[in-house]
């Protein structure tokens, strides 16, 4: 990746948590406490885990996976649910948006894995309760390039027969039964969502769509 990319991705990731601070800021109360595409979270618990990153040391962050036996999705199930309870609704917002240059990466992946952590929990939050945000086309550009059988395999993305094809711009992946929808909507699926109805076209439809 050559030091333009880097920096483009880095923008993006910057804009992406102040923009998501600013959802987050206009939610009404109640719906902190809605389902999201997560399952088991509210939007609390995502914001929290969104931020998780920022507040944790590497010391830490270990301490709490020997805690949890090693087991990385317990460890972040835990200290999301625990966060999500210790923090205001305002400060994880602020936390977001505080730290929109912060370098911190998932361990495996890159800067590109950050930009879709923040990309793709927001989406967790936003479909799930039905706002109409698009995420930016230069987003959603760099992500549709790190959809790989690594990518579907690490988030279990269940896709094998399928051709994802977006309504909104020209990309395609995979071969088998058309399956459509906008490119965010298709990034959820490489990710291992299920969609709300509605969102998806094609004979596998539903398949892809939470009941």
């Amino acid at each position: 990746m050559d030091r333009q990319t880097t920096l483009d991705i880095k923008t993006a990731i910057a804009g992406e948590r102040r923009e998501l601070a600013d959802m987050l800021d206009g939610l009404p109360a109640e719906k902190w406490d809605a389902p999201t595409l997560c399952a088991g979270w509210r939007v609390r618990e995502v914001a929290a885990h969104m931020t998780m990153g920022f507040r944790y040391s590497l010391p830490k962050m270990a301490g709490e996976l020997v805690k949890a036996g090693a087991n990385l999705n317990r460890m972040t199930d835990r200290c999301a649910r625990h966060d999500a309870a210790a923090y205001a609704t305002s400060e994880l917002a602020d936390f977001l948006r505080d730290n929109a240059h912060h370098p911190w990466k998932p361990p495996v992946g890159g800067i590109a894995a950050a930009l879709g952590h923040d990309v793709i929990h927001g989406l967790d939050i936003t479909v799930a309760l039905g706002l109409d945000r698009r995420v930016p086309e230069d987003r959603v550009r760099i992500l549709l390039d790190t959809v790989t059988p690594r990518t579907l395999k690490f988030f279990k993305a269940a896709v094998d027969g399928v051709e994802l094809r977006a309504t909104d711009r020209e990309w395609s992946y995979g071969t088998g039964a058309p399956l459509s929808g906008s490119a965010q909507d298709l990034l959820l699926l490489a990710y291992g969502r299920k969609l709300p109805p509605g969102h998806l076209q094609g004979e596998l439809s539903d398949r892809f769509t939470a009941v």
